[in-house]
């Protein structure tokens, strides 16, 4: 059932990738959530190591979810019981599994400049579920994809982004693709969390303005930065940037609602609104695996 790949390779970021590639993604995505079988085996003695030394449920187990549907064999690797705790590098730790015979790594990191590094020097490929505060490719991807399901075509639409820009990696991804597959984005943010470097490609709006979008995308709100001045407290942030349920009855009625999630229920968006009828916060969750399925055939299947 696969169909010839361009050539075997990974997935670090977004920026720079062209929209014939994003679509591709996109389309193959679209044909692995229309396959009627759990299973597919194309990648069939394929091992994929999922190496998370920062903490995942989503991303973790919809990556687990899409190699198992693609039949390959999955090893699932935690740094809290590994020889990371005794000081093992993360490179170290990649490169061991390398020679042990892996066929690829899905890494999610802290820090960032290391996932560079790792693409550079390791040969099998590398896909990036998160790293830092410099990207996250593949839940921009299944963003990217739950738009294209909802309004048929990303090009035209305008997509609000609001929350904590300076420290997110979703955000940046996002603002990267969408550009280039023709989309408007804006940002909504307090002063504190604005990203100055990227306010050439976006301009900052207000939380009125933001909710006119034809897409709302909110960003969890990082309570542990509470303790660092960032926020005063959740319910000041409520107030002033979340999402509730008087601004959403702002929203255009085709508008909708998005979230990589977690969620911060009743701080970045109201309780009520998270499962109604414009949420499509769970969607996005469900498309994140037919998503994954591509990113990863993409790396391990060769032209």
């Amino acid at each position: 059932m696969a169909v010839a790949m361009e050539k075997s390779r990974g997935l670090i970021g977004l920026k720079g990738m062209s929209r014939d590639e994003l679509e591709s993604i996109l389309n193959r995505a679209a044909f692995w959530e229309a396959c009627p079988n759990k299973v597919e085996p194309v990648l069939q003695g394929k091992f994929v190591a999922n190496m998370f030394f920062e903490n995942s449920t989503r991303t973790r187990f919809s990556f687990e979810v899409a190699e198992k549907r693609l039949g390959a064999e999955v090893l699932n690797f935690a740094a809290a019981v590994s020889s990371v705790q005794k000081g093992e590098s993360i490179y170290d730790t990649v490169k061991t599994l390398e020679s042990m015979g892996i066929d690829a790594g899905v890494v999610r990191i802290k820090a960032i400049g290391v996932m560079e590094e790792l693409a550079r020097t390791i040969k099998v490929p590398i896909i990036n579920a998160g790293d830092g505060n410099n990207e996250h490719p593949t839940q921009a991807l299944l963003d990217l994809y739950t738009m294209r399901k909802q309004f048929g075509s990303i090009a035209g639409l305008t997509v609000a982004i609001i929350g904590d820009i300076k420290h997110s990696r979703v955000a940046r991804s996002n603002l990267w693709a969408l550009r280039e597959l023709g989309a408007k984005v804006m940002f909504c943010a307090p002063d504190n969390m604005h990203a100055p470097e990227l306010e050439a490609y976006a301009p900052y709006v207000s939380i009125d303005e933001a909710v006119k979008a034809d897409v709302v995308m909110m960003l969890r709100v990082q309570l542990e930065r509470h303790d660092t001045g960032l926020i005063r407290s959740a319910e000041d942030y409520r107030e002033h940037y979340g999402l509730t349920v008087d601004r959403a009855a702002a929203m255009a009625p085709h508008a909708i609602i998005m979230h990589p999630a977690p969620i911060n229920r009743g701080v970045e968006i109201d309780d009520e609104l998270v499962e109604c009828e414009r949420s499509r916060i769970f969607a996005q969750m469900a498309n994140g695996v037919p998503v994954r399925m591509a990113v990863i055939e993409r790396a391990l299947l060769n032209g």
